[in-house]
């Protein structure tokens, strides 16, 4: 049975931690029995933002969602002032590995959805199937790059401050945030509680990510493109240009959503996320 405390109660959520052998302190939630799926959460966010998710498939699936080195309660290394998204992979398959999950689902949103695709890269042969939610493949644009290095230095310098306020409205519809009172306060206090120094290392890391869109033509296992019609972090063109490039991938468009779908309406995001899954050979 679905717990019936808020979302942003996090710490009622049950996590565990393992010390991988890069030396990261992982903490992550590990729920229910079945095929393996992880889900990897988005920038400056923490693996609360799953909770609807878990609640979903954990009836039937064994849900991994890892939170992520420098975010929420995992720590980012001493000294470290840029996190890549081969980091981020490497931790992920690290993971796997101490849980002893050989192949499995991924499924990651904003920059989650990148690391997905860079834990493809490092490691095809233990995907069975990747989903890819408000996510963008290309590289980006000289001008996105450094305002990308400008908040980071921004977080470094002051932490998120007035972030939380100020993005809100790309994170979320405006309608949403003010219809779903509940989501919009859980995502200010995702963003709050969230280390600005690991966001700061991520934003870094990003702009020196390799541009995944030659791989999207090597991804042979069933994919899955999910986006919000409102998305302002990565507008619909961008996931059309990754359906474009995944052979045989599935595009949905959820409407009246903003860049977080599956808290803007889980309903949805859970049942094309849940038809996809039982699709899987």
């Amino acid at each position: 049975m679905a717990h019936q405390v808020p979302l942003w109660q996090h710490d009622l959520i049950m996590l565990q931690r393992i010390h991988l052998p890069n030396g990261i302190d992982l903490a992550y939630q590990d729920a229910g029995s079945g095929p393996a799926i992880f889900l990897v959460h988005g920038h400056p966010l923490d693996h609360t933002m799953w909770q609807p998710q878990v609640e979903f498939l954990a009836p039937k699936y064994r849900v991994i969602v890892p939170e992520l080195r420098g975010y929420g309660t995992t720590p980012l290394p001493p000294g470290k002032s840029v996190t890549l998204l081969d980091d981020f992979a490497e931790d992920i398959l690290a993971l796997a590995d101490h849980l002893h999950i050989e192949r499995f689902v991924i499924v990651g949103l904003s920059l989650g959805g990148q690391i997905v695709l860079e834990t493809y890269r490092q490691a095809p042969e233990r995907i069975r199937a990747v989903a890819l939610a408000d996510t963008f493949a290309s590289l980006d644009t000289p001008e996105q790059k450094q305002a990308r290095l400008d908040t980071a230095d921004r977080f470094d310098g002051e932490g998120f401050g007035d972030f939380a306020a100020e993005t809100l409205h790309k994170m979320i519809t405006p309608a949403n945030a003010e219809g779903l009172p509940a989501v919009a306060a859980h995502i200010i206090r995702m963003i709050n509680e969230s280390n600005p120094h690991g966001a700061a290392a991520a934003l870094r890391g990003r702009t020196a990510r390799r541009d995944y869109i030659p791989l999207l033509g090597q991804i042979t296992v069933p994919s899955l493109i999910i986006v919000g019609r409102y998305d302002a972090f990565t507008p619909v063109p961008l996931s059309e240009e990754m359906h474009r490039g995944i052979p045989g991938s599935k595009l949905e468009i959820i409407e009246e959503s903003g860049h977080m779908t599956n808290l803007e309406r889980p309903d949805e995001f859970n049942s094309i996320l849940g038809s996809f899954l039982d699709s899987l050979p």
